[in-house]
């Protein structure tokens, strides 16, 4: 791709017409080579036989998801210098935890196709919420870009932004599902089961990532590619409730074919809407030709399945008695789109003759849909070489010769009608199910730096002040308020606090040499109270924009007001607040486009209470 891009801007600069004649043949060859290559790399990265199941049960296969692929990514620089700058720390102090992070990215790169993978993920992204509220200030860029390819065509994108790092693992979650989907034993019913969940979860990391994310670099992660990957996991979801409910009723009845025809027909229509949105403009030449057939193939089959049912039902089971005749004329009102033309619905239940003719005209209709699913997979070549699909095609349109050669009687010499379309109803309708982020509990790496609602990329604060207390009279004078880092809430107006030049506003980190960042306000209360006639020398930081008379007040209200999400020190557990729609990080990926105040997660770590005390 690089040596075309030179090639095109010599040929539009020269104006010798040799050169142009040399450049433009160059030209063709390399584009004929990319598309080549191009060919072989949608092939590979659209494979179907790969993450399939191995057992030796026949099952329509599944359509998996490669994972994106991403470059190694050196931290160790950037990290350092903006620990420096603006947390005014020795960078090489934190070597350890830059070091380790890098470690579980070059470890991400490669997660096992299980749930291990799964919460190495998760725990890589996790993480990258504590990356991003520690190092990523709305004002300014790292200078570190996010390198990743798209999962189809392997086409390179970059960004500065943490947001398509954040989406690109997401996107892998998602992938890693569906392919743990695809690889179980849908001959059992644990494996369909498991499969069910995985493809459920797989639709709802593709929903969380639309919904949350936006313009995105590369088209695996744009709006139109997500949208039909949700509704293609939905889509695998159901026809996995089909095969259950196959599974479940080993003993069928009347009722039962029914209830086979009618989800079938739902499996059909809603791979139907699949192959509508994969055919739009947007998406139609991106996703792989083999998908669309697969996805074509699969509404043919499965409607040629309904009729199938719908036959057996009316040809194999025996005439309704009197006593089930209520039960089968209600299911069987609901059963077709428009009523059968013929005799009324009570005769056709009771009279062998009209269901046989019923019978016929729908088992007419699943051999044309049959055929017509073998000849669609006929023309992909990748599905060619697929010898379960083809078996599994071939095998149910058999079937249903066989069905129609035995009801077919020579004296019939009355017209097949056309049978009418099968209602779609299911027992079990798909469920989106969205990432779950607190599973994983992570702790924040860059912990030592201090509590995350004081110490954080977004504040600014001035440099440490250090200063020396004496107790008077009426103690320290000043009030106390909260935990880690303890608030200075108010100086009382001639006190000591007051003429050693303590502000309200000021936090409190530094008490006789301790670091008092994460301690809590009763271990503060008896460091100073432990000081004898020397004094305290204790060292406090005041963050920029936060000097007032009630700015104190203001961010005490503000801490005060969400404090009972957390009550603990640690920063490792976002809980239902990470689950929350309202408090996602609503991200984009275009680079002109300004945070707004909502872009990083803000969690008030530790619980200030309503009460205050003066020392």
């Amino acid at each position: 791709m690089r040596m075309r891009a030179g090639a095109e801007n010599l040929f539009r600069a020269t104006s010798n017409h040799k050169v142009k004649e040399t450049v433009a043949l160059e030209l063709s060859y390399v584009n004929s080579n990319l598309q080549l290559l191009k060919e072989e790399l949608e092939e590979l990265n659209s494979c179907m036989d790969v993450y399939q199941n191995d057992s030796e049960s026949i099952s329509v296969p599944m359509i998996p998801l490669g994972l994106k692929e991403t470059k190694e990514l050196d931290l160790l620089v950037p990290l350092k210098d903006f620990i420096s700058e603006h947390y005014g720390e020795e960078g090489v102090m934190f070597e350890k935890e830059i070091k380790e992070f890098m470690e579980l990215r070059q470890a991400m790169r490669t997660p096992s196709r299980n749930e291990a993978g799964l919460e190495l993920l998760m725990e890589y992204y996790n993480q990258l919420y504590f990356l991003d509220s520690r190092f990523f200030p709305p004002s300014r860029s790292l200078g570190v870009f996010f390198h990743w390819y798209d999962s189809l065509t392997g086409v390179p994108s970059h960004q500065r932004a943490l947001a398509f790092e954040k989406g690109s693992v997401l996107f892998n979650i998602g992938a890693l599902h569906t392919q743990i989907g695809a690889r179980q034993d849908r001959a059992s019913l644990p494996g369909l089961n498991q499969a069910i969940d995985a493809f459920q979860k797989a639709a709802g990391a593709f929903n969380y990532l639309k919904e949350n994310f936006s313009n995105a670099p590369s088209l695996d992660m744009s709006t139109a590619s997500l949208n039909m990957l949700v509704r293609l996991m939905v889509a695998q979801v159901q026809e996995c409730v089909f095969e259950k409910v196959t599974l479940l009723h080993a003993q069928k009845d009347f009722l039962t074919w029914l209830k086979l025809a009618q989800e079938a027909a739902r499996v059909e229509d809603v791979y139907s809407l699949v192959h509508q949105t994969m055919t739009q403009a947007h998406v139609k030449d991106y996703v792989p030709f083999s998908w669309t057939t697969m996805v074509h193939v699969k509404s043919e089959h499965f409607k040629a399945l309904s009729h199938y049912f719908a036959a057996t039902a009316l040809c194999d089971c025996p005439a309704a008695s009197d006593a089930e005749l209520a039960e089968h004329e209600k299911a069987f009102l609901q059963f077709h789109v428009t009523m059968p033309e013929g005799p009324s619905l009570r005769v056709l239940l009771q009279d062998p003759e009209e269901r046989r003719k019923l019978g016929k005209a729908h088992l007419k209709k699943a051999i044309m849909k049959h055929e017509e699913a073998m000849r669609i997979h006929g023309l992909c070549k990748i599905l060619r070489k697929m010898d379960i699909l083809q078996e599994v095609l071939s095998f149910a349109h058999k079937r249903s010769l066989s069905k129609y050669s035995e009801i077919d009687h020579e004296e019939d010499f009355f017209e097949t009608g056309d049978a009418p379309d099968i209602h779609p109803k299911t027992h079990q309708k798909p469920e989106i199910k969205s990432p779950c982020f607190s599973q994983v509990k992570v702790t924040d790496l860059f912990h030592r730096l201090g509590p995350l609602s004081v110490f954080s990329a977004k504040n600014k604060w001035y440099p440490m002040r250090r200063v020396h207390l004496m107790r008077g009279e009426n103690g320290f004078g000043f009030t106390l308020r909260g935990d880690s880092p303890v608030l200075i809430a108010g100086v009382i107006p001639g006190g000591c606090a007051a003429e050693a030049g303590l502000k309200e506003g000021d936090y409190i980190i530094l008490v006789n040499g301790k670091d008092c960042r994460w301690s809590k306000h009763a271990e503060v209360v008896q460091l100073l109270k432990s000081t004898g006639e020397e004094g305290v020398e204790i060292g406090v930081i005041t963050l920029q924009g936060s000097e007032g008379p009630k700015a104190a007040e203001k961010k005490a209200a503000a801490m005060s007001s969400g404090s009972g999400l957390l009550k603990s020190n640690k920063e490792n557990s976002r809980k239902s607040l990470m689950n929350s729609k309202s408090a996602s990080t609503l991200l984009v990926w275009n680079k002109k486009s300004k945070r707004s105040k909502n872009s990083t997660y803000s969690i008030p770590f530790t619980a200030v209470g309503d009460n205050e005390a003066m020392y």
